[in-house]
């Protein structure tokens, strides 16, 4: 492991002596990458602790000592310790956001709904994809060509054809949208909370997305937010830090 919660935090934006910081403790490969991302659109002073995943690919022990559960993304603010996704990244536009990341009238309802449709229905199952992939990966070697295939099967006839059905409700979505979830001029907490999902269904079954799906991904890297958010967490399997001329 080559950085913990006993290495030096990188600032990555407050001046020294500014006091009290919000510290978001970073798993590389993670959710906590969409919490950089917001933090620096909103311009907020926070400061990085990084950890990094075993070879078994888990959050190291050293995140219990932040979290009971030892999960990422993980912030702590003050006294405050605050972990999930979800509430995080409302957390952070409710005290820090001084009145940006609000979605328009129009798209209140849709920015709620992606919000939260994000972690508890489209999720689950990319992770049941992963899952479904790793099992055969790490078995013994004479077992893996005959749970390759029966995994492979499953993930044909169970998720494959759920996972269809929610890749042409995200495309029709964002077909009807200015660029956003919720349908305004900047990135909201749907947002926040989607672009992981999305950026890690590319190399699972990136086949299914439409072509509005891919162009969002791409338009949400090219932010200089997000791509200063990966030059202060470090490299990540599912986005590039892109030259500049």
């Amino acid at each position: 492991m080559s950085e913990s919660a006993s290495a030096n935090p990188v600032d990555a934006r407050a001046a020294p002596g500014d006091g009290p910081k919000l510290v978001v403790h970073h798993l590389n490969n993670s959710r906590s990458q969409r919490i950089l991302w917001l933090l620096e659109e909103l311009e907020v002073p926070y400061e990085i602790k990084k950890y990094q995943r075993t070879s078994e690919m888990l959050a190291p022990p050293e995140l219990k000592s932040v979290h009971p559960l030892g999960n990422a993304p993980v912030i702590t603010d003050g006294e405050l310790t605050l972990a999930e996704s979800g509430a995080i990244v409302e957390y952070i536009i409710q005290k820090y956001g001084n009145g940006r990341a609000q979605p328009p009238d129009a798209g209140r309802i849709d920015n709620l709904y992606y919000t939260h449709y994000a972690e508890a229905s489209l999720m689950p199952m990319l992770v049941n994809k992963l899952i479904f992939t790793i099992i055969p990966e790490r078995s013994p070697s004479f077992l893996r060509p005959l749970l390759k295939g029966v995994f492979n099967t499953v993930s044909a006839k169970m998720l494959t054809p759920r996972l269809k059905t929610h890749a042409e409700m995200i495309e029709g979505h964002l077909s009807k949208t200015n660029g956003f979830f919720a349908g305004g001029e900047e990135p909201t907490s749907a947002d926040y909370m989607m672009i992981f999902c999305l950026e890690t269904w590319v190399p699972r079954d990136g086949g299914l997305l439409g072509p509005k799906t891919k162009a969002y991904i791409e338009r949400i890297h090219s932010r200089p937010a997000y791509q200063r958010s990966l030059e202060k967490g470090g490299e990540y399997a599912y986005a590039k830090v892109q030259a500049t001329s």
